[in-house]
């Protein structure tokens, strides 16, 4: 396997694993490129007589530009080297491989089985070469529509993307938009700190209503253990809220325990904009302080109701 510094390849080509990706658990545990065109020859091919296999893609009823089009994707696959890098959709994620130069047939003729194959170089692979998984979830959608290609074999649009992607580097980009959302979330946290304890409690407040839960209970009421009572209508479940402007692990250890013997609620919130507090390992206690709190309200478009209390 290439080293992040020799990796480099000549040509970056996409292929699809057959039909809906039929063939890719066999392509990967066998670590073979598989392909289809079961009414060409191989032998017309290997021999690089593409006229013959012209004739032969018409004959079977392609059209002249489909004819075309299916020409380039079999000297593709029978004429680019093992320089070139090959990748895939599947499971969930980008897998990419080298492959040896020799096309061999599978004397298998029928549509959905492949009829010849590459082996890989090394086999497939679906993590950089820093060892970070390849989730589609985590890949830009220039480089994941290539997935919506209807034919078999096509050209990355954002190869140089997919290289440094599979090399693990970071995009300039995306470390000045990094140090961008430090600053940003550094700021919102300033401005929460400065927020005067009613406009805390309101900004609170929002932060649960834009994420889809509904106060039950008055804001700033008269309830000596709770401050907030809500409830999720999508999920069903209650959640009991303390708001603290500043708090204490200790405080925070006495509000677990009330919420534990009040019972009444699926879910408690822990809220303050100052205090360094450890959360309770449990699933259904959460702790909001710090930055953890302005990147809520970043994330659901607090950040100019917070300007504007800046004023």
């Amino acid at each position: 396997m290439p080293a992040n510094s020799d990796f480099d390849p000549g040509h970056v080509r996409y292929i699809k694993l057959g039909r809906g990706g039929l063939w890719a658990d066999q392509a990967i545990s066998e670590g073979i490129v598989p392909f289809g065109y079961h009414l060409v020859d191989h032998t017309l091919c290997a021999a690089g007589d593409w006229d013959a296999v012209r004739q032969q893609l018409l004959a079977n009823g392609r059209k002249p530009s489909g004819a075309t089009q299916g020409i380039r994707e079999i000297r593709d696959f029978y004429e680019l080297g093992e320089d070139t890098l090959w990748v895939t959709m599947a499971d969930g994620h980008l897998w990419w491989a080298f492959a040896d130069k020799d096309v061999k047939t599978t004397g298998e003729r029928l549509p959905d089985v492949p009829s010849r194959y590459r082996a890989t170089l090394g086999g497939w692979r679906r993590e950089s070469l820093t060892g970070e998984p390849l989730a589609v979830r985590n890949l830009s959608s220039a480089l994941t529509r290539t997935a919506t290609y209807r034919m078999t074999i096509c050209s990355v649009e954002r190869a140089d993307y997919l290289i440094r992607r599979i090399k693990g580097e970071v995009d300039p980009l995306h470390v000045e938009a990094k140090t961008l959302q430090e600053k940003l979330r550094d700021i919102t946290q300033k401005m929460i700190q400065q927020l005067h304890w009613e406009e805390f409690e309101t900004l609170v407040d929002l932060i649960f209503a834009r994420g889809g839960w509904r106060r039950t209970s008055l804001l700033g009421g008269n309830m000596p253990d709770v401050d907030l009572i809500l409830d999720q209508p999508v999920t069903g479940e209650t959640a009991w809220v303390q708001v603290k402007t500043a708090s204490s692990q200790s405080e925070l250890n006495d509000y677990v325990e009330r919420f534990e013997r009040d019972g009444s609620c699926d879910r408690f919130f822990f809220v303050c904009h100052s205090g360094v507090l450890e959360a309770p390992q449990k699933p259904n206690m959460h702790v909001w302080a710090g930055a953890k709190l302005a990147d809520l309200a970043v994330d659901v478009g607090l950040f100019d109701w917070l300007v504007q209390r800046t004023r």
